[in-house]
């Protein structure tokens, strides 16, 4: 019997299933000796849910490896660069209360670790983001990442995307098709046949068509046909430690002299927090909460607070409510299916991983793919150890955002800093960084989705100080400590000067193109 496998089916389309099989494709044409057939099944009647607005920088890798262009891809999808979060009243609650998290990495933080100096600096001290990275200032500044003469893909400063998902799931479709040579079939879903041994053998569609496969890839949003309905995967529900399960979205259009900003607001309310996502031609924004802690209505009275329309205008705009369960599958990975997108999971879109998640998933498929059945058990297993441990620390890391919050105005607030619903590993991690700055080898996995630079920014950007008195260094340490920061003030100032904002970038590339590498 010739179990190798030789096909692939792609169940579902949007960013989810479209992504991944660009991804897969280009890896296996330019990797793979043998032919691996790809075939990407859409409904036309189900529409796709988009997993986020946001990227991570992973996602410039991601474009180049499957031979799109930058400047393509930014005039086609509505794209405009993000360098990091800001993240508003998430301490306090007052109008003052801010802090960022920049893709930037701390300055030194791998040859002379920062955060130390930054900690015994007497008061008052610049944020931590600042005194460490020249990007809080660059974006308070409202500046791009890079130049117009700074090639396809390449950085001043690290950058990521703001995107439209719907435009993005075109682009990528007809880039998969007319590149890629990923087979497209329109149809829906009614049937799963399955083999003797529990594998999917193939799907039935409503126009009378089996598509059979080898390896099935699940990208059918919440609903999980394949990996939860057929193959009785269970849901793991992490809502004791995340409580936010609604969302309400609106599309908002720019004023004519407003700017575009290149990071992502986060602004915190009574039960969750709102995303304000500023694309080319228009802001994508949307209100986060526990529906526990306040009502569909006044969690949109929020939004329209936020956006400042009073109640006479409020019937003009069109609000999109989506509801979920935060958590994510008990495995990924069973039989001949994996799950990628939301057919894995969602926790919420604070910190933007779900999109990163769909890359990281797709390229370890395409990285470590099956050769045959047999070992496909091995690769499963593997996957689901290393996804599981992903997700468990992607939901440490965004309980972090609330467990230090010193607000006590609502329930919300209150109930996120009960021990009782702090997950063990976070609780662990903290009293290690009492005395310890956050650093990589205090993780188990040399490749983290968060690193300690990102633990770093929100714990000190949120006021955790651990045992100050406690961070001792040598003298030789602060003078290159000091040295390290002057030198990042003044390349702060050199980008200050040099940077267009970004909103004049985004024109000049709509206009001229970047060059390519």
């Amino acid at each position: 019997m010739n179990d190798d496998i030789k096909s692939i089916v792609i169940v579902g389309g949007g960013t989810a299933g479209w992504l991944s099989a660009g991804i897969i494709a280009a890896y296996l044409q330019k990797h793979h000796s043998k032919k691996i057939n790809i075939t990407l099944l859409e409904s036309s009647d189900i529409p796709t849910v988009g997993v986020g607005e946001g990227t991570w920088p992973t996602m410039r890798r991601t474009l180049k490896d499957m031979g799109i262009r930058e400047t393509e891809f930014i005039q086609q999808c509505n794209v405009s660069f993000k360098q990091g979060a800001k993240f508003t009243k998430w301490i306090t609650g007052e109008e003052d209360d801010y802090y960022y998290h920049p893709l930037e990495l701390p300055t030194g933080m791998y040859e002379h670790n920062l955060a130390t100096s930054w900690l015994t600096k007497n008061e008052p001290k610049p944020p931590f983001a600042q005194y460490v990275s020249a990007q809080q200032s660059i974006c308070e500044s409202g500046l791009a990442p890079k130049q117009i003469t700074t090639p396809e893909f390449s950085a001043i400063a690290n950058y990521a995307y703001h995107l439209d998902a719907g435009l993005f799931a075109t682009f990528l479709k007809n880039h998969c098709i007319d590149n890629l040579n990923v087979k497209h079939i329109v149809g829906t879903v009614v049937g799963v046949n399955n083999c003797t041994n529990g594998d999917i053998k193939s799907v039935s569609l409503n126009n009378k068509i089996e598509i059979a496969g080898d390896l099935f890839i699940d990208c059918s949003g919440f609903k999980s046909l394949l990996l939860g309905e057929n193959l009785g995967v269970g849901f793991k529900s992490c809502k004791d430690v995340l409580f936010a399960d609604s969302a309400l979205a609106i599309h908002m259009p720019y004023k004519d002299d407003e700017p575009i900003c290149s990071h992502t607001l986060s602004t915190a309310q009574t039960s969750g927090w709102i995303w304000d996502i500023g694309l080319q031609t228009r802001r994508g924004i949307g209100h986060v909460y526990s529906s526990k802690h306040i009502s569909d209505e006044d969690a949109k009275q929020q939004l329209f607070d936020y956006l400042n329309i009073n109640k006479d205008q409020q019937s003009e705009y069109k609000v999109k409510k989506l509801s979920f369960e935060p958590g994510h599958r008990e495995k990924f990975w069973h039989k001949n299916c994996v799950a990628v997108g939301l057919s894995a999971g969602f926790l919420e879109p604070l910190e933007a991983s779900a999109l990163l998640l769909v890359e990281i998933s797709a390229n370890f498929v395409a990285q470590q793919f099956p050769a045959n059945r047999h070992v496909m058990n091995i690769t499963a297993q593997r996957f689901n150890r290393t996804f599981s441990y992903r997700w468990e620390r992607i939901i440490d890391f965004l309980k972090l955002h609330y467990m230090l919050s010193k607000r006590t105005d609502s329930p919300f607030w209150q109930a996120h800093c009960h021990q009782n619903t702090i997950p063990q590993s976070l609780k662990d991690n903290l009293s290690l960084w009492e005395f310890h700055t956050p650093s990589d080898n205090h993780f188990d996995h040399s490749q983290e989705v968060f690193p300690a630079a990102s633990y770093q920014y929100v714990m000190y950007g949120m006021g955790f100080t651990g045992s100050s008195e406690l961070y001792g260094n040598s003298e030789s340490y602060f003078k290159k400590a000091i040295a390290l920061v002057n030198n990042n003030q003044q390349y702060t100032q050199k980008l200050l000067n040099k940077l267009p904002t970004n909103k004049a970038l985004l024109a000049q590339i709509n206009q001229f193109g970047m060059q390519q590498i």
